[in-house]
């Protein structure tokens, strides 16, 4: 059995994985409410800010709930021999199957970071023109966060945050309603992430980075931020456009 580690406000929290006979991985999740006995078989994994907890599991993809309602992590299955892999990095029809039912996405967007520790965001779009976003790391990794925004949600104000590389091929699905931005834990980082709305720049905005208590893993980086993002509101002033409708 695999176990991992992982942030819950200021608390542990211990993951297990088991993989059975037909090759399918189960996940159970166990609040260390206390300190743990006995962690030597555990990876500690300090860039998640709160447990994520299993809904479907199969051979072709793993989708997980977060505490943050309707944000979500896709793991997508790779099939690789001695070439590589290959891998359905979108599948609208196999997600739906799973009861995940996204909008229809309209843009696709790339961008490259080069250098270790560079921050972008936190960034929304506002109605009319809310985006929805699917981000995945297409090289290097990336420390992804978003915030829930919606007015009248019981999280508002909360952040999660998730590891997303290449080498994990996690994706981080962020509904309109959140910020998003994230920070490069590898040089020439490339993020590829799929929106529900094209770009709308008079509806383009910010709220400035290291404003929502978010633990960034900055210690030991001085972060290379645009001057946009520098002067960007602050949390404290911001007045959400967006309304929970859950």
């Amino acid at each position: 059995m695999q176990s991992d580690l992982y942030l819950f406000n200021n608390a542990w929290l211990v993951a297990h994985f088991s993989k059975w006979d037909n090759g399918v991985s189960d996940i159970r999740a166990v609040n260390a409410t206390g300190p743990l006995q006995d962690t030597s078989n555990c990876v500690k994994r300090p860039v998640y800010r709160k447990i994520f907890i299993i809904t479907q599991l199969t051979d072709s993809m793993i989708i997980y709930t977060t505490p943050l309602c309707d944000l979500h992590v896709i793991k997508p299955s790779r099939f690789g021999d001695h070439r590589g892999f290959f891998s359905e990095s979108w599948n609208k029809s196999e997600l739906l199957a799973k009861g995940l039912d996204l909008p229809e996405f309209v843009q696709d967007n790339h961008s490259l970071s080069r250098e270790i520790g560079t921050v972008r965001g936190l960034h929304f779009q506002s109605p009319p023109h809310a985006q929805g976003k699917l981000v995945r790391c297409g090289r290097g990794a990336i420390f992804d966060v978003a915030v829930d925004v919606r007015r009248g949600s019981v999280t508002y104000g909360q952040w999660f945050s998730v590891e997303l590389s290449f080498e994990n091929g996690k994706q981080l699905w962020i509904p309109g309603g959140f910020l998003h931005g994230f920070m490069t834990l590898q040089e020439d980082s490339e993020i590829v992430y799929k929106c529900t709305e094209h770009y709308a720049p008079e509806c383009d905005n910010a709220v400035k980075w290291d404003s929502c208590g978010i633990d960034w893993p900055i210690e030991g980086i001085s972060p290379t931020i645009s001057e946009k993002d520098k002067n960007a509101q602050p949390f404290s002033e911001f007045i959400s456009p967006f309304e929970f409708e859950g």
